[in-house]
C-alpha cells in the first residue's frame, strides 16, 4: 500500500489500529536509524521511537498530506530526538569510540579512524541546526527541496547554512 492509501484507511478505516501498525512496518526501520544517529545509543532510540510513534497517532487524524508521510514522521523524529537529547546530554552528538567506527564502516587502517574521530569532533563544533542540515545533506544525501520540507525553512537558508557547516568543518580540520 501507498502512504497515501495508509493514511486514508487509517482516517476513515474500520480499524486504524491495522493501518497505524503497516505505517509503523512500513516506516519504524529508516526512522530508528536516522534517530540513532542523533542520540547514539539503542535504547533511547527505542523510546525516542516510541514517542515519535505516539505522537504521530495523536496527529494522524489532522494530517494535511501537505508532505509526503515519511517527511511528516521524519519531522516528528527529528524533533523528538533533538529534544531527547537536550534534555537528556549536554552535549547534541557524543563522541565516536573505535568500535562505533569499526561496527559502522570499513576501517582498516589507523589513520581513517583517527581522520572519521576528527570529522565527527568537526562536525560537534557546529550548532545544532547547522549539524542536522550538514548530516542530512551529507550522509544521508537528501535534497534540499526535501530538507526544507523536513525542516520548514527556504531552500536558500539551508543552502547558507550547509556553506557554513562545511567551511566551519574544513577550517576545523586544518587547524587541528
Amino acid at each position: 500500500m501507498t502512504d497515501e492509501e495508509l493514511v486514508d484507511l487509517f482516517k476513515t478505516g474500520n480499524n486504524p489500529n491495522y493501518a497505524f501498525n503497516l505505517i509503523i512496518k512500513k516506516h519504524q526501520e529508516r526512522l530508528y536509524w536516522m534517530i540513532n544517529r542523533i542520540v547514539q545509543n539503542h535504547d533511547d532510540t527505542d523510546d525516542v521511537l516510541q514517542n515519535v510513534f505516539i505522537k504521530a497517532w495523536k496527529a494522524l487524524p489532522k494530517f494535511r498530506e501537505d508532505a509526503s508521510l515519511y517527511t511528516w514522521l521524519y519531522r516528528i523524529a527529528t524533533n523528538e530526538s533533538f529534544t531527547f537529547v537536550k534534555k537528556n546530554r549536554k552535549h547534541s552528538f557524543t563522541s565516536i569510540d573505535n568500535s562505533t567506527i569499526a561496527s559502522t564502516t570499513q576501517c582498516d587502517e589507523p589513520n581513517e579512524i583517527e581522520i572519521l574521530k576528527k570529522l565527527d569532533a568537526a562536525i560537534a563544533t557546529l550548532p545544532k541546526r547547522q549539524r542536522l542540515v550538514f548530516h542530512l545533506k551529507y550522509f544521508e544525501e537528501k535534497k534540499y527541496e526535501e530538507i526544507s520540507q523536513i525542516l520548514g525553512t527556504s531552500v536558500g537558508g539551508l543552502k547558507a547554512s550547509y556553506h557554513h557547516a562545511v567551511k566551519k568543518i574544513e577550517s576545523f580540520l586544518t587547524s587541528n
